[in-house]
């Protein structure tokens, strides 16, 4: 339909819609039409029927208070016609020939909407009694993800578009260029769907690929960036949106981290349906925390209500809001590594540091448990709810808000190959972590260099710890697996030292190789052996954390050891 719709508007073949005189259009004509003239009476100049049949329009439809002479004079300049109105007009003289509809439905009632975006917002509430029995009260899910984008962001989306077309931002035709981790940029592209903008947006490259995918079927440009990099760095997704809104012509930032419309659209619609469903019971309210629009307009709303309903934002361990320095973690859309301005912190009352491990496990939970699958960040929110007990009581009501849904992760966190890889599970038997705990005892947990030094330094690291090999990292440890950025090989040096031995004072950036290959601290000492056959060495992730490099001198001592039983499973 939309390469139809290309041909139809490079040969001058579409539909048009005159809107004769001020008036309300239907949405359905609006759709159907390839192109809107408005005038503002009932006369129509030679040079819009000059240019009207310059277009070869397939048809020319006609609404408005003055539809009736204005379809006459186009009648009579021999373009095709068709006049929507409630008007008597059948005995008009002039329109013989003319199609004419009705413009409102005149047929028994039905249920339907306009278009899809009359359905965001109103999402159910749900309890969850199996996850939450621990609890003296009720755990309610706000269902964010039955929205018609499958995420809370369909809310922000819908308002910040309308507010840019009514301010004279986006005009017909437009641009609109987002950072998003996915769900921002899925409504974004629903709305430019239904008003024909296009889309360009950036996303962080630990997204799902799922998620990009998911944008472009909705026929948006995606552009992906480092997700280990400053955020004033000029490859980060932050600098990237801002370059190429500026350098775009007729292009959009909606900016979903500063534009109040974000937070706005929570406190007059999120806000007002918690309160209501739950009859102005609720007690605490727990959300993640990413852009802080969500929080903070759902958290205004409450406490014009009532001031002691407590906020609680639940936020990945790394992330800024609850103490971290920005530093890469796992879970998706939440968390961030500088302050936005569509968070207000004093609306907040405290915020609960959680770790990618547990976001993941109490997800996997909830679709185990309660049947509904959801997305790592919402298995933040639950977690961070459900050690409220020890200060919640019976008339309590606690509400988690559910953003988005587990689809779109099931290449990540309900792929248990993927998470075992990021070491979030164990497998049976003997596995990676007990050939890494007999190493312990004689190296430092992750013998590493820094970009910046030299490749002589990385040769005398080597050298101290008699190993052949050096994970590149650009933080000390504990670090995140995004942190590791490369890897040294003593061979490798020698051999290009040999040839050039100004090579050694050059920084290790400049001759790094790419990172060593991976595995989760829980797989089985099987596929420890089968990656070493592939690679010398591996570098092992617990917990989404790298902290160790395995060899296979370390796997022959190791199965060389008689008798050797592994941990219990954890």
């Amino acid at each position: 339909m939309a390469a139809a719709f290309a041909w139809a508007r490079q040969h001058g073949v579409m539909d048009v819609l005159v809107v004769a005189g001020s008036t309300k259009v239907p949405d359905y004509l609006l759709a159907r039409s390839g192109r809107v003239v408005e005038l503002d009476g009932g006369d129509v100049s030679v040079a819009v029927i000059a240019d009207l049949r310059a277009r070869i329009p397939r048809r020319v439809t006609v609404v408005g208070p003055f539809s009736a002479e204005v379809a006459t004079s186009l009648h009579r300049a021999g373009l095709p016609v068709r006049l929507h109105t409630d008007e008597d007009v059948d005995l008009r003289p002039g329109l013989g020939g003319v199609e004419i509809l009705p413009l409102t439905d005149r047929g028994s009632p039905m249920e339907v909407v306009g278009s899809l975006l009359e359905l965001v917002g109103n999402t159910p509430l749900a309890r969850l009694d199996r996850i939450g029995r621990d609890l003296p009260c009720p755990l309610l899910a706000k269902l964010e993800f039955l929205n018609p984008g499958g995420s809370v962001k369909d809310r922000p989306a819908v308002a910040m578009i309308e507010k840019a077309e009514r301010d004279g931002l986006l005009q017909p035709g437009g641009t609109i260029v987002e950072g998003t981790s996915g769900n921002t940029g899925v409504g974004l592209a629903i709305v430019a769907a239904r008003r024909r903008y296009k889309c360009i947006f950036v996303m962080p490259d630990k997204m799902a690929p799922e998620k990009i995918a998911l944008l472009r079927a909705y026929g948006a440009e995606v552009v992906v960036c480092p997700s280990a990099v400053a955020p004033d760095h000029p490859d980060s997704y932050y600098s990237v949106t801002a370059r190429l809104a500026s350098e775009i012509p007729g292009a959009y930032h909606p900016d979903q981290y500063h534009n109040p419309e974000n937070p706005d659209s929570h406190m007059r619609s999120t806000g007002p349906e918690i309160w209501r469903q739950t009859g102005g019971r609720v007690t605490h309210f727990v959300a993640g925390i990413g852009t802080g629009g969500t929080i903070t307009g759902i958290g205004r709303f409450l406490k014009t209500q009532n001031p002691d309903v407590q906020i609680i934002g639940a936020d990945p361990e790394g992330s800024v809001y609850s103490g971290g320095s920005g530093r890469p973690y796992l879970v998706e859309g939440i968390g961030e590594d500088f302050w936005p301005t569509t968070y207000d912190p004093a609306v907040v009352d405290r915020v609960v540091m959680v770790r990618d491990t547990d976001s993941f496990l109490t997800a996997r939970r909830v679709g185990v448990e309660e049947g509904i699958l959801v997305g790592g960040s919402a298995g933040t929110a639950l977690w961070a709810a459900l050690h409220l007990a020890p200060e919640l009581h019976g008339d309590d009501v606690v509400v988690t808000l559910i953003p988005d849904s587990g689809r779109g992760y099931l290449s990540k966190l309900y792929n248990d190959e993927w998470m075992a890889d990021h070491g979030f599970l164990r497998a049976l038997g003997q596995t990676v972590a007990d050939l890494l705990e007999r190493k312990g005892a004689k190296l430092p947990e992750l013998i590493h260099v820094h970009p910046d030094d030299s490749a002589r330094e990385a040769i005398e690291i080597m050298r101290e710890f008699d190993v052949s090999q050096l994970a590149v990292v650009q933080a000390e440890p504990p670090l995140a697996e995004a942190e590791v950025v490369g890897a040294v090989y003593e061979r490798d040096l020698m051999q290009r030292a040999f040839k050039d031995a100004s090579l050694l004072d050059r920084p290790v950036r400049e001759v790094m190789s790419p990172p060593l290959p991976t595995i989760g601290s829980g797989e089985s000492v099987e596929l420890a052996v089968h990656r070493l056959e592939e690679s010398s060495a591996v570098l092992v992730i617990d917990r989404g954390h790298p902290v160790g490099v395995l060899t296979r001198t370390d796997a022959l001592g190791f199965l060389a050891l008689p008798g050797r039983i592994a941990e219990p499973v954890r």
